[in-house]
């Protein structure tokens, strides 16, 4: 339930902090008072679209925050968890901040979170029901989420889904699949003339870069001959070279080992430095004996080369290895061809087996949806019969298709006619306004019985009924306020009269601006207030008696 409210810089309102209680919570007040700018800022909870219009001073931020109190819900708190949301067992804060500058900030329990992720908290803890909210009992998928929470098909549904996208995945593999095979056989000639260039070449991995630097090499053969003479002149073949000159300085230091203190350490290291200097020259030796400038060696890299370079162009690639891929996926498209019948044999196999199993649940959701659609009907023409529609005649009309739909096999429609030998229609093309509100008060009040459900806000259902009627309906609000909180804005003494506690919303002047208001009122506040709404603002005691009565009847 809400525990509590605070608004601060939003539209009409500088400050309001107000607190909620368990059970019927009404809010009155004149119209233009700012009953609906309590709405607007609550739906920005439920992560409506934030407007810089409604921020009261553009010098700081708008805020909305609402604490809620929660008790074991396990639901609530796996998603906190998963989403690395800070978790409290009593209490869960839901905020939003909407700068000057147009941008909104979204909390939960002070954790920074996305608005879809601050809209998935909030549906499970507060529901705004209003005129609009009404129209959705015209959706056939609202109807059908009607049907589906008092039958309870939560688990049989998460498992339809599960088997429903299997079957969807495969039928789509399917397509994907014939596809594939239409086109590839369409292109199968010239595939298996590509396939021959690309086998006929048979390339290797690695190829291009190694006879890139062998064409290098053989190219600048000449150059690099030079380069090794003159390397192995100064190590090796000159009169005076490196390694003579090293072989002198060993034997001379030798001569003075018993002179120099390190005269040995030194030697040793001469001759291992004359030992790296011949491995040197022997490497490059060998090297410069099997470097031959063969010209045909030349050509034969060059035209390997050329060959490679003429596929990838075609190919639109720059290596071998991208060549490769291309010869092995055209094999293999090649290789499903040769085999399509087979392969999409089996993948419809697959597919009748997966909608076979996604068929057997549906079935099982569409028979609990015909139970309870017949019981709903029945219990709704029971609730509705004492709020003015005594000759209401309700039938919800199942119907399977022949095909599987993301939510099952079924079309559900609710059927109503509201007097007497009027056929059954749709609801959206023979109720009234007034008589929707009713209808979805009853269903309100028959889905509080059977489920757990956030706290519910009824924005003004009760309007264009009067008399035993609004009577009624605020006994109904009563009926679902013992299983759930419920707040309820209205405009009706016998309804206002039928509430736990009371909040008076209303608006005052100062020397430069109107501010919106709200405040619990006492009982003898309450008795004024009701007096107001029956007889207007000359109260007489004739109204406040009634006021009297009718607080003292609840």
């Amino acid at each position: 339930m809400i525990e509590s409210l605070h608004i601060s810089n939003y539209a009409l309102i500088d400050k309001i902090d107000i607190d909620f209680h368990p059970g019927l919570n009404i809010i009155t007040g004149e119209t233009g008072a700012g009953k609906s700018i309590l709405l607007g800022a609550l739906s920005l909870i439920l992560g409506d679209r934030a407007d810089t219009k409604v921020i009261r001073d553009s010098n700081r931020k708008s805020i909305i925050e609402a604490t809620f109190s929660i008790k074991n819900n396990s639901t609530l708190e796996s998603f906190c968890v998963n989403n690395d949301i800070e978790w409290d067992n009593e209490q869960c804060i839901l905020r939003r901040e909407i700068a000057p500058t147009g941008r909104s900030r979204a909390f939960i329990n002070d954790t920074p979170v996305s608005l879809s992720q601050l809209q998935s908290v909030a549906i499970q803890l507060v529901d705004i029901h209003s005129q609009h909210q009404n129209r959705l009992l015209t959706s056939a998928e609202y109807q059908l989420q009607i049907i589906d929470n008092l039958a309870h098909n939560e688990e049989l549904l998460k498992e339809y889904t599960t088997r429903f996208n299997a079957f969807r995945n495969i039928v789509k593999k399917l397509k994907s699949t014939r596809e594939l095979i239409a086109k590839a056989t369409s292109d199968e000639d010239f595939m298996r003339f590509q396939l021959q260039q690309l086998d006929e070449m048979n390339l290797i991995a690695g190829e291009q870069a190694e006879l890139e630097k062998e064409r290098e090499i053989l190219s600048n053969i000449t150059e690099i001959k030079q380069h090794l003479d003159s390397i192995l002149s100064a190590l090796s073949t000159d009169n005076i070279n490196a390694l003579s000159l090293l072989k002198n300085a060993a034997d001379s230091c030798r001569q003075l080992k018993d002179v120099l203190d390190e005269g040995e350490s030194i030697t040793e290291r001469l001759e291992s430095a004359r030992i790296d200097i011949q491995d040197i020259a022997d490497s490059l030796s060998n090297y410069d004996f099997n470097l031959s400038a063969n010209p045909q060696d030349l050509e034969q890299i060059e035209h390997r080369l050329s060959n490679i370079y003429n596929l990838q162009h075609r190919h639109n690639v720059d290596s071998v290895e991208a060549l490769i891929t291309i010869r092995d996926e055209i094999k293999a498209k090649l290789n499903a061809i040769e085999n399509s019948d087979e392969v999409l044999k089996q993948l419809e196999s697959e597919a009748k087996q997966a909608q076979k199993h996604a068929l057997e649940i549906a079935k099982q959701i569409s028979v609990a949806r015909k139970t309870e659609g017949e019981k709903f009907a029945s219990t709704l023409k029971e609730r509705a019969n004492p709020l003015g529609m005594k000759n209401l005649q309700c039938k919800v009309e199942i119907s399977n298709r022949t095909y599987l739909q993301p939510n099952g096999i079924d079309n559900v429609e609710f059927l109503f006619a509201f007097n007497k030998n009027q056929s059954l229609m749709p609801v959206g093309n023979t109720a009234s306004g007034g008589e929707i509100s009713r209808l979805m008060l009853s269903i309100k009040s028959i889905i509080a019985d059977s489920m757990q459900l956030p706290s519910i806000i009824f924005d003004e259902v009760d309007t264009g009924v009067s008399g035993d009627v609004a009577n009624r309906m605020g006994e109904m609000m009563q009926s679902i306020a013992k299983n759930i909180q419920v707040i309820a804005i209205t405009h009706l003494p016998q309804v206002a009269a039928k509430g736990d506690w009371q909040y008076k919303v209303y608006k005052e002047d100062n020397e430069s601006s109107t501010n919106t208001h709200i405040r619990q009122l006492s009982f003898d506040e309450r008795v004024n207030e009701i007096a107001i709404m029956l007889s207007g603002s000359n109260v007489e005691e004739t109204a406040i008696a009634n006021a009297r009565s009718l607080l003292n009847q609840k």
